[in-house]
């Protein structure tokens, strides 16, 4: 038997204690950016994995472990993002500042960037 939306306890209660049911097409699209944040992380993680696993020296490693605990951040930043986010349609306000992705970009092109360098060398 299907119970209602009421009656489902569902977390985190900050963000689904507070105002009404958005449209689901928001809240879906909402999931699929949060996917999107997620389907990065994984690229990065095996990005990084591989760069420690097969490092030529100690560079590589080094930008391998960066990687993976940028992965990290992604997963992070991405979950707090699709939580501020689901709070505001729930409450009918605007959606907030982006965070994290610019920091997370620069880091990552900086890392490739110093992986390519090291390459030429």
């Amino acid at each position: 038997m299907m119970r209602r939306v009421e009656e489902v306890e569902r977390r985190p209660r900050w963000v689904y204690g507070s105002g009404g049911e958005p449209d689901p097409r928001f809240t879906l699209a909402n999931e699929r950016t949060f996917l999107a944040w997620i389907r990065t992380a994984i690229a990065v993680s095996a990005l990084g994995y591989a760069l420690r696993s097969l490092a030529g020296g100690q560079l590589d490693a080094a930008i391998g472990r960066v990687l993976l605990a940028l992965a990290s951040v992604a997963c992070l930043v991405g979950w707090l993002r699709w939580a501020r986010a689901e709070r505001a349609l729930r409450l009918e306000r605007g959606l907030p500042a982006p965070m994290g992705a610019t920091a997370i970009a620069i880091l990552l092109a900086a890392g490739l960037v110093v992986l390519a360098i090291g390459e030429w060398h």
